[in-house]
C-alpha cells in the first residue's frame, strides 16, 4: 500500500493526518516508520497534534494517562503553595545545561587533541627548530582542521546519544549546525592567530585560509546529506589536500614549501569571488536537503 502523507522535502505541512491514521497511530497498528513521520509532523502541526491526543484518549490506555495526568496535577497543587522558585543563578544554569549537552563532542575529545597538536606543532617547529615554512605547512592544513571537527562531532560513531539526540526536535540539520558553529568557533582564531605568529615566508596571509575553510565545511555539510558525514568529510578534506598537494609535487623548481606557497596562493588568493558563490551554492543546497539530516542515524 503506497502511502501519501509524508512531507516532501523543503516543504512543511502539505498533509494532515485523517482520523483513520491518528486511530491506527492510536492502537499501536501503524507501522514504524510511518509513525516516525507522523511524530516528526506532530511538532509543529497543532491540529494533527490534537486529533491524535484525542484518539490516544479514546483508547484503554487513555484512561491510564488520564489518571497519570490528574495524579501529577493533584500533587503539584499539593506542594506547589510551599515551592519557592529557583535563585535566578540557578535558574541560568538550567537554560545553559541543554546548550552546552547540544554542542557534546564538538568541544571535547579527539578533535581538541588534533587542533592543539597541529598548532602547537605548528609553533614548536618555527621556534625550536627553526623551519621557516611553518605558516605554508599550516594553511596547508588549516582548511581542512573545521572539516575534521564536523566529522569528530556529529554522527552515531562518535557521540553515544547520537541516536537520542537526532530523535528530539532540536536534532538533525540544527544539531549539526549547532556543533559546526561550535567547532568553527574554536578552530577559526586559534589557526588564524597562530598563523600570525609565524613568519611569513612567502605564504599568503594567515586569514586567506578563512573563506575556503567555510565553503569546504559548508561543502562538506551539503555532501553528507547525501553520502553520510564520515564519507563527505573524508571526499572534502581529500579533495583539497590532493589539489595543493598534488600539483605542489609535480611541479618543478625551488624547494617543495616554495611550491607549495605558490598552489596556497593561487588556492586562496585566485578567486575569492569563486569560493563566495560556491559557499553560497553549498549554503542553498544545505537548507534544500535539510529533512535528510532526520534520517542519518546508520550513517
Amino acid at each position: 500500500m503506497k502511502h501519501t502523507w509524508r512531507t516532501p522535502p523543503g516543504r512543511k505541512h502539505t498533509w494532515h493526518a485523517s482520523p483513520d491514521l491518528a486511530a491506527r497511530y492510536a492502537d499501536g497498528a501503524l507501522p514504524e516508520a510511518d509513525a516516525w513521520s507522523l511524530e516528526k509532523h506532530l511538532e509543529g502541526c497543532g491540529a494533527c497534534a490534537a486529533r491524535v491526543s484525542a484518539a490516544v484518549r479514546g483508547t484503554a490506555a487513555g484512561a491510564v494517562l488520564a489518571d497519570v495526568r490528574n495524579s501529577v496535577l493533584t500533587t503539584a497543587a499539593t506542594r506547589s503553595p510551599g515551592t519557592r522558585p529557583a535563585p535566578a543563578g540557578r535558574r541560568r544554569t538550567s537554560r545553559l545545561r541543554p546548550a552546552l549537552w547540544s554542542l557534546g563532542p564538538a568541544l571535547r575529545g579527539t578533535w581538541l587533541l588534533a587542533l592543539l597538536s597541529v598548532t602547537l606543532g605548528a609553533v614548536l617547529l618555527s621556534r625550536a627548530a627553526d623551519y621557516g615554512a611553518t605558516r605554508t605547512l599550516l594553511l596547508a592544513l588549516a582548511p581542512v582542521v573545521p572539516v575534521a571537527g564536523v566529522a569528530l562531532s556529529y554522527g552515531r560513531h562518535t557521540d553515544p546519544l547520537h541516536e537520542i539526540a537526532t530523535a528530539t526536535p532540536s536534532g538533525g540539520l540544527r544539531l549539526a549546525l549547532t556543533r559546526t558553529a561550535a567547532v568553527l568557533g574554536v578552530s577559526l582564531p586559534v589557526l588564524t592567530l597562530t598563523g600570525a605568529a609565524l613568519p611569513a615566508s612567502g605564504a599568503p596571509g594567515a586569514a586567506a585560509w578563512l573563506l575556503p575553510g567555510l565553503t569546504l565545511t559548508l561543502g562538506a555539510l551539503t555532501l553528507a546529506s547525501f553520502v553520510g558525514c564520515r564519507t563527505a568529510t573524508a571526499v572534502t578534506g581529500g579533495g583539497w589536500l590532493a589539489a595543493v598537494l598534488v600539483p605542489a609535487v609535480a611541479a618543478h623548481g625551488g624547494p617543495f614549501t616554495t611550491r607549495l606557497a605558490g598552489q596556497l596562493s593561487a588556492r586562496f588568493d585566485g578567486d575569492r569571488t569563486g569560493w563566495a558563490a560556491a559557499a553560497v551554492v553549498c549554503a542553498v543546497l544545505l537548507a534544500a536537503r535539510r529533512s535528510a539530516y532526520d534520517h542519518m542515524e546508520n550513517r
